[in-house]
């Protein structure tokens, strides 16, 4: 990869939408997360160690480990950024067909957008793939170890809870609504090939997602991971106390929309924050400095 972890870390950033949406999450997940950035700032968050002389040396041996091809930890950041690549596609869709909607002489853009409620499952479904593959290569299993993943998540914390709750909340609840869990996997069944090779997702992450690049493989390992989720999922917003009355209010104080356009606010957040790689991150650094201090 062209950057290095200490790079990536060093250069995400202290405010802005990103981390004011993520913030919008912390009653979630109270005092689970924090916009640390910085990698000599991570490692000392981390380890509690102030002495120069060892965050040094915590630091080479996290960027050995980083810098290891056969590790999992670039593949990683490439799920979670290409994740990105594609929730800002899918934003810049559903405001071409919000656009077409409203003005008749660009209704030809509502005709070529795909039908938004099916998009919006698909990329939630993506997403939460994305996540599964990201936690397992992050965490030394193969990609497809979903059954790992699945033993794990819940006891997701930090890094990793603030951002599958942000997934739930406005990728899953915002657009489509609080039966989201219903209609994801209404519309997970009805997946085929095609739909695969469309996915800007898979376009982007197909050298390193379970199957080989394959798209009938990755069809198949969607739909049996997005199984596996399903009642997890379904019961995430419930036992986390997350609504949309709870959420709404908040986005409003930087997101105008009103509230039969919940879709509109979905589609700005997925062109103008890049939490899932914010976020991702933060998770295969803080796992990077605890091998790392393990090791040394």
């Amino acid at each position: 990869m062209s950057k290095s972890i200490d790079q990536l870390v060093d250069s995400l950033p202290t405010g802005g939408l990103t981390v004011r949406a993520l913030g919008l999450l912390d009653y979630i997940a109270p005092g689970q997360w924090q916009n640390v950035t910085g990698f000599d700032n991570t490692i000392q968050l981390v380890t509690g160690e102030s002495d120069p002389g060892m965050v040094s040396q915590i630091r080479n041996r996290a960027l050995q480990l980083y810098g290891d091809t056969s590790q999992g930890y670039q593949r990683a950041i490439s799920i979670y950024q290409s994740v990105e690549t594609a929730d800002a596609a899918l934003g810049a869709a559903a405001m071409a067909h919000r656009i077409g909607e409203k003005i008749s002489f660009l209704s030809f853009l509502d005709k070529i957008t795909p039908p938004q409620e099916r998009s919006q499952a698909i990329n939630l479904a993506m997403k939460l793939v994305a996540e599964s593959v990201g936690f397992c290569y992050t965490n030394g299993f193969p990609g497809d170890g979903i059954g790992e993943f699945m033993a794990a998540v819940g006891s997701y914390e930090k890094e990793n809870l603030i951002r599958l709750s942000a997934i739930i909340t406005f990728d899953g609840l915002l657009p489509l609504g609080p039966d989201f869990a219903a209609k994801l996997m209404t519309h997970v069944s009805q997946l085929n090939v095609s739909d695969i090779e469309d996915s800007k997702f898979f376009q982007a992450a197909k050298a390193i997602l379970p199957g080989g690049g394959s798209a009938g493989a990755a069809l198949s390992y969607v739909t049996g991971a997005i199984g596996s989720m399903e009642s997890y999922v379904g019961n995430f917003a419930g036992q986390h106390g997350i609504t949309l009355d709870g959420i709404l209010g908040g986005l409003k104080g930087f997101v105008d929309f009103s509230d039969d356009k919940l879709d509109y606010a979905a589609a700005f957040l997925a062109m103008s924050t890049n939490y899932v790689e914010h976020t991702g991150t933060q998770s295969v650094a803080r796992s990077l400095i605890e091998r790392a201090v393990g090791e040394i």
